[in-house]
């Protein structure tokens, strides 16, 4: 296979997620593009992140926990990662890669990724400065590939937004609009740019500097099915599926929706600093808390929506990685971004089920009374 895999934000969940599947497949003979990874935001905090993913002997990724009740840890030095590059250092070197080389996109730019400014991209899409967001960015270089004759793509999002290729995708036609783009680049977009809608799911605890990073046995890598989708790689945790939303729901309104509800009570009752979900749920008054709010609120619209097996099996697996006796998950990582994620977790919930659950709609009510 030839090109490469373009690779939007330098996250320790993509290090032990696609980029570690990568090289697994890889290892496992596969013709597998090389990855070069982009950092979006400029932060001079990730220079010497961005310096390690050009090691040749790779970065480290430890694997630890439980898996079918047996514990586990592997070490594993991942090599699928070439280089990295800035978006605010090596801009041209990046539009030249994108527009000629790049057969794949990945990117998971954080809870706000998609955020833009009203009327960011007025000015037009031209690739000499780039614009403030990931999909300006995104817009700018799918312009320059565009221009430049470039080959149909495949875009792989991976950020947590329900249906987050099809949101990526009006996102970036919104602003090639404002930036009155041509028809024919419009038709680019729809006709050879495929933003795949994906479901990602692993636990990634804590990194590894400068870079890698320590996470459970579990891992998916969900992706719905739609022509001409293209993949680098096979793996055994990329599962391919018609439809997608039953995976969202459960990930999003259980396990997310879990680490909400702790974070929550993490930040409004004075719990420790430095406290992981592991040691909250050893709380003996906090397990039976997030227990009933999952069987009393959460297990009765999943029952509305027909998906009670599911969703009991779902819950079962959540409590187990949760208590992970192997990896330290702190909850000030998971508080970030708090009140965004209890509208995308828990008050889309409430939405989607019409559920009646009043611990979950006080959480929603005091996060909209802050703001």
């Amino acid at each position: 296979m030839t090109g490469l895999i373009l690779q939007f934000g330098t996250s320790r969940f993509l290090q032990a997620h696609a980029d570690l599947f990568l090289h697994e497949a890889r290892e496992a003979g596969q013709d597998v593009p090389p990855v070069v990874i982009v950092q979006t935001s400029g932060s001079a905090e990730r220079a010497g992140r961005l310096a390690a993913f050009s090691d040749p002997a790779g970065f480290p990724v430890v694997i630890r926990g439980l898996e079918n009740g047996t514990a586990v840890e592997r070490r594993v030095a991942v090599k699928s990662v070439s280089r990295g590059l800035s978006t605010a250092r090596d801009w041209a070197e990046v539009v030249d890669l994108f527009a000629d080389k790049a057969d794949f996109v990945l990117s998971n730019t954080g809870d706000a990724g998609y955020a833009v400014t009203p009327g960011e991209a007025s000015s037009g899409l031209g690739a000499d400065t780039p614009l403030a967001s990931f999909p300006g960015k995104l817009a700018q270089l799918l312009y320059a590939r565009w221009q430049r004759g470039g080959r149909p793509l495949t875009v792989l999002p991976c950020e947590l937004i329900n249906r987050n290729g099809p949101v990526l995708k009006a996102v970036v036609r919104e602003l090639a609009a404002t930036a009155n783009a041509p028809a024919d680049f419009m038709r680019f977009l729809e006709q050879d740019v495929l933003f795949a809608n994906t479901l990602v799911d692993r636990i990634v605890s804590e990194p590894i500097e400068p870079a890698g990073a320590v996470a459970e046995p579990y891992a998916l890598w969900a992706i719905e099915c739609a022509p001409s989708l293209r993949l680098p790689c096979e793996h055994p945790s990329i599962v391919l599926t018609d439809d997608l939303e039953p995976y969202e729901r459960l990930k999003l309104h259980i396990l997310n929706l879990g680490h909400s509800v702790l974070a929550d009570i993490w930040q409004y009752e004075g719990r420790p600093a430095d406290e992981t979900v592991r040691a909250i749920l050893a709380d003996p008054s906090i397990a039976p808390r997030l227990e009933a709010i999952y069987r009393d609120e959460v297990l009765p619209g999943f029952t509305a929506r027909g998906m009670e097996d599911a969703a009991r099996a779902y819950v079962a697996t959540t409590m187990d990685r949760f208590r992970n006796p192997y990896l330290d998950h702190r909850i000030a990582d998971i508080a970030g971004n708090h009140a965004l994620k209890v509208e995308r977790r828990i008050a889309a919930f409430l939405d989607w089920t019409n559920a009646q659950a009043p611990v979950l709609s006080s959480i929603v009510s005091r996060q909209r009374a802050a703001i």
